[in-house]
């Protein structure tokens, strides 16, 4: 290793073995974050379905009721419907 390619290195970053000079750079030195607008559209959509619920009771309540009763009946013909329906939006 060739020290004086050292020093040159040393020159250029303007690096200080002293403790002085170490703090003065800290201090000089900040970081920053900026966002951009999407980033910030989306923190607010992602904290929107954070505080959103999980299950929807409108709509399940109805059905877990029916369910638990015994009255909850499902047609085949719309049901198979339903399943083409949403494998032709699929293709």
């Amino acid at each position: 290793m060739r020290i004086e390619a050292y020093t040159q290195v040393q020159q250029l970053y303007k690096t200080s073995t002293t403790k002085a000079g170490a703090t003065k750079k800290s201090q000089a030195a900040s970081d920053q974050l900026e966002l951009s607008t999407m980033g910030k559209d989306y923190r607010v959509a992602k904290q929107a379905v954070a505080a959103a619920p999980d299950v929807r009771e409108d709509v399940t309540a109805p059905l877990k009721k029916s369910i638990n009763a015994g009255t909850y009946q499902v047609s085949n013909e719309s049901f198979a419907d339903k399943l083409l329906a949403k494998y032709e939006e699929m293709r």
